[in-house]
């Protein structure tokens, strides 16, 4: 087994100047994700999602980023899942972006809170419709017997909705409006831009 404690990378891919930065942390973060997506990382658009719980115990999932303007970063989830019944009750939480292959990582705090039904229809209806059934079949964040279970609900939902399923009430979007902002740029010897 090899010991962790000795891995090393130096990073030395880009510098992060901030008098070459734009002053608009949504317009930063525009151009590196865009220079993310450009590059073909894998998954560009996945983010951290960090939320709290009653019992103040903080939690993390990965999620897709499905859209970003000024008014925040979206993305859409099922609402009774650990992270929408958490937000429920603290409408607070972070996002992280970590690329990689750029020695990049974007933070980003702020309030959180439900988008309009007709940007959860809209962004729903232009999903695949196996993934449409999903949102119906899956009892996210819920302890299952087995995945028969989930193959079962699948095919009931699919035998009753057909190829129009509607938008579950339990599912939509979520938008963040950040607060914090925090650009992380590898650099040698640990010596990091921010």
């Amino acid at each position: 087994m090899n010991d962790i404690a000795q891995l090393r990378k130096s990073y030395e891919r880009a510098e992060l100047d901030e008098a070459a930065s734009n002053a608009d942390p949504m317009q930063q973060f525009a151009l590196w994700l865009q220079q993310a997506l450009d590059g073909q990382l894998p998954e560009p658009n996945a983010m951290t999602l960090a939320t709290v719980g009653a019992d103040g115990r903080p939690s993390t999932r990965v999620v897709l980023i499905k859209g970003f303007d000024a008014r925040g970063i979206v993305w859409f989830t099922n609402y009774l899942s650990r992270k929408g019944r958490e937000l429920a009750g603290n409408g607070f939480a972070a996002l992280q972006f970590h690329w990689v292959e750029l020695e990049r990582v974007v933070r980003i705090e702020g309030a959180v809170q439900k988008v309009a039904d007709e940007e959860s229809d809209a962004y729903f209806a232009s999903r695949p419709l196996d993934s449409r059934i999903g949102a119906w079949a899956s009892p996210q964040s819920e302890v299952i017997s087995s995945r028969a279970v989930l193959v079962g609900n699948a095919a009931r939902f699919a035998a009753q909705f057909m190829l129009q399923p509607p938008r579950p009430p339990h599912w939509g979007g979520y938008r963040l409006v950040p607060d914090t902002w925090e650009f992380w740029q590898g650099r040698k010897s640990r010596l990091h831009d921010r």
